[in-house]
């Protein structure tokens, strides 16, 4: 459900009117500057996170095979590109594996209604943010997380690849962190496919000819992903595992 204008959702917290404080829990997290009495605080923040960690952890735990399925959330719902993250969510859904997106509109929204439409387990993983859309109507099961790191843990610990669809800054950050944690040995078996060879090819060749060439990564890193078009192939790929 989107907020309302004048109100803010931080967690499973709802401030309204002059309730509103500003920033974000990340960003407070975050931010070393201003006075020195935050520090009184961390050891509530701690708990703070482990709770979080805890309603992931059980909400998710009973899920059963699944994928994390990333995309831009300016993705317009006429556009190809929401036609494709439907088709990706049905297929998914079809092949017996839930559907974990971050939630929000765009591509996201496209891969929860492709799952929710075809009986399929539709998850959403949202984030406090300052432009906060709320998770979209195709989420079965949703959960609001204050902190970026609690999140991404979920997305790869209940999933068994990840789908990624043409994406900005925040699919990026999904991906290259997936890339280093399958480089790095931190997950195995863990497929990752990057869907529309237009966006992505030029991605790839730059990781091949640039960051491989000049030694800053293997060879063999270059079969940490897999570039394709095809839907049907997509989902063979990253249900393999």
């Amino acid at each position: 459900m989107s907020s309302r204008p004048g109100e803010q959702r931080l967690g499973p917290v709802v401030r309204r009117r002059g309730q509103v404080v500003a920033g974000t829990a990340d960003q407070r997290l975050l931010d070393s500057r201003g006075p020195s009495d935050w520090v009184h605080g961390d050891p509530w923040r701690v708990l703070r996170i482990q709770s979080e960690f805890v309603e992931g952890f059980g909400a998710l735990a009973e899920l059963g095979p699944a994928v994390s399925v990333f995309g831009s959330a300016r993705t317009p719902p006429d556009s190809p590109e929401y036609a494709l993250g439907v088709r990706i969510g049905r297929g998914l859904a079809e092949a017996g594996f839930a559907v974990i997106t971050g939630g929000g509109p765009g591509a996201m929204e496209a891969a929860n209604r492709g799952a929710s439409e075809a009986g399929g387990v539709s998850v959403g993983l949202g984030i406090e943010l300052p432009f906060e859309q709320g998770l979209n109507e195709y989420v079965d099961i949703g959960i609001n997380f204050r902190y970026f790191f609690v999140r991404k843990t979920m997305f790869v610990k209940y999933a068994q690849g990840f789908l990624v669809l043409p994406g900005g800054l925040g699919t990026l950050d999904e991906l290259f962190e997936a890339l280093t944690l399958v480089q790095t040995r931190k997950v195995t078996r863990f497929p990752i496919v990057l869907v529309g060879t237009e966006y992505w090819s030029g991605l790839a060749g730059w990781l091949r000819d640039t960051v491989i060439a000049q030694g800053k990564a293997s060879e063999v890193d270059q079969a940490l992903f897999s570039v394709t078009d095809d839907v049907d192939e997509a989902i063979a790929l990253v249900t393999k595992e």
